[in-house]
């Protein structure tokens, strides 16, 4: 599979009218949900889940990764401007980017970053193109001890990474996988745990469980706390363009948090908060006037933006090739992917190259958009944060409850709707991060699927899992990720006690 022509081909996909405006709705619904604290583009994805079932998929997924660009964008205005980053991967950026705003440099704080987010996204999409046919070719010959291998990796490393303690990952991921086991059997054709409820024959809705945790669950959580003293807003003082000192000291940064922020996004634990942080420091390390750092050096900002950009770029390399969300959003695009009965993977790319190759084409111009809107509408986007968090998450509530309703008209699905809005609720109240709960349900029913295929092959022998070298190497990957964290817990008791 040649790169280019393809890449050419989804280009001529993806400059389609109707996919142009899907893009622009992406990449302004991403920036607004990113400028808002506490609205995420995985949110965002969810809502819109319900709505676009009936829509076209193609131009469907090209609107949820403009969404996924603008909300990693968007989340930096809120960094620099109020110091309260609208994504976990912007607080990097805040360090530097807040106290830039506050010495009347708001304006470069904000140019850099764009700009930044553009090259690093551009350079990582070329990425995209390049090393996702390489993993097509290794995926198709894994066999079914291979994917399911892989798949336990999947599900220990993002377990560990989310949230503050992997046992309540791994707490949240086994309440997915438990989900993922109400309906139909696949293989057998058997009911299981319906309760004698007809509509749960079906299985659960991937829809309605990531709007009931992220959407509902977050607006019952904001309610629930005390309202605090509002943010104070920096406002944009002088010039937004930057300097030719800006600029020497910027295009360094950016291609250096372009080379942690695309590799790290793209292995099953990454995420972008490792790589942000490794850009600050290596600017920090690497910077002529080091006194500036904690004060406003814009290197604080180009580096960690870039990483934070290409990194959502990197987690599309897992997600398109093998069918592994490695982050929240990611899940939720997975989820998007199925709704359309599509699966993600090696097949995707034989049997809807158009569809694929659209999607990763139309990243260049979701960059493009990015760039061209952010700047000229700073304005705006300081106003939505104006915007009564009560009048914010009412409106997300009316949203997520006629969504669903639209979807699957039951009563049984608004009833789950509340209950998954409920636990979402506990969830984040008792610090449990709820991601791995939809990727437990996503490839729950996957990983069975493929381990029943793997015994039955062996006639039931269980060696044969880790026959394959591939496998071997997958589960014991796995088996360190699984101890590590406990491992490294009990060592720093051990360093407090000697202390």
């Amino acid at each position: 599979m040649e790169a280019f022509p393809s890449l050419l081909h989804g280009l001529s996909v993806a400059i389609q009218p109707m996919n142009l405006v899907f893009a622009i709705i992406g990449v302004f619904l991403g920036t607004a949900v990113g400028v808002l604290p506490g609205i995420g583009p995985a949110l965002t994805v969810a809502l819109l889940l319900p709505v676009t079932y009936k829509l076209d998929p193609g131009g469907s997924l090209i609107m949820f990764a403009g969404i996924y660009y603008g909300g990693m964008y968007g989340g930096s205005t809120t960094a620099i401007l109020i110091n309260t980053p609208g994504e976990s991967a912007s607080l990097a950026t805040a360090i530097e980017g807040n106290k830039m705003a506050k010495a009347g440099r708001g304006g470069p704080a904000l140019a850099t970053s764009a700009i930044g987010s553009f090259v690093a996204g551009t350079i990582a999409t070329l990425g995209i193109a390049f090393l996702a046919p390489w993993l097509v070719e290794v995926a198709i010959n894994f066999g079914p001890a291979d994917y399911f291998a892989l798949m336990v990796l999947a599900f220990v490393t993002v377990s560990a990474t989310f949230g503050a303690s992997p046992l309540r990952g791994l707490t949240s991921l086994f309440i997915g996988l438990a989900l993922g086991l109400v309906g139909i059997d696949e293989l057998s054709g058997q009911a299981r745990l319906h309760y004698g409820v007809p509509d749960l024959l079906d299985g659960i809705e991937v829809t309605t469980l990531a709007v009931g945790l992220f959407a509902v669950g977050e607006a019952l959580y904001v309610a629930s706390r005390h309202k605090g003293a509002p943010e104070k807003l920096e406002p944009v003082r002088g010039s937004l363009w930057m300097t030719r000192e800006d600029w020497k000291r910027s295009w360094k940064p950016w291609l250096r948090g372009t080379a942690y922020g695309f590799p790290i996004g793209a292995l099953p634990a990454g995420g972008a908060e490792i790589p942000t942080f490794l850009s600050y420091a290596t600017e920090k390390r690497l910077a002529k006037h080091p006194e500036e750092f904690g004060h406003g050096a814009i290197e604080g900002v180009a580096g960690p933006e870039a990483a934070n950009n290409a990194s959502a770029a990197g987690t599309l390399v897992p997600l398109l090739t093998l069918g592994l969300p490695t982050s929240a959003t990611a899940a939720m695009m997975l989820a998007g992917f199925q709704q359309y009965n599509l699966n993600p993977g090696p097949l995707l790319f034989a049997e809807r190259p158009e569809l694929v190759w659209g999607l990763i084409a139309s990243l260049f111009i979701a960059n493009t958009m990015l760039l061209v809107l952010n700047l000229p509408l700073v304005g705006l986007w300081v106003k939505l944060l104006a915007i009564p968090q009560h009048w914010l998450y009412a409106g997300i509530l009316v949203f997520a409850t006629m969504g669903t309703i639209a979807a699957k008209p039951s009563v049984v699905e608004l009833s789950m709707l509340l209950v998954f809005g409920l636990m979402g609720f506990l969830m984040r109240r008792y610090d449990y991060p709820v991601a791995p709960v939809v990727i437990g349900l996503i490839l729950g029913p996957m990983a069975e699927q493929q381990l029943r295929r793997a015994l039955a092959i062996s006639l039931g022998d269980p060696i044969a899992l880790v026959e394959s070298p591939l496998a071997a190497g997958l589960l014991g990957l796995s088996f360190l990720a699984l101890i590590a964290p406990f491992v490294l817990k009990g060592l720093d008791r051990f360093k407090a006690d000697e202390d």
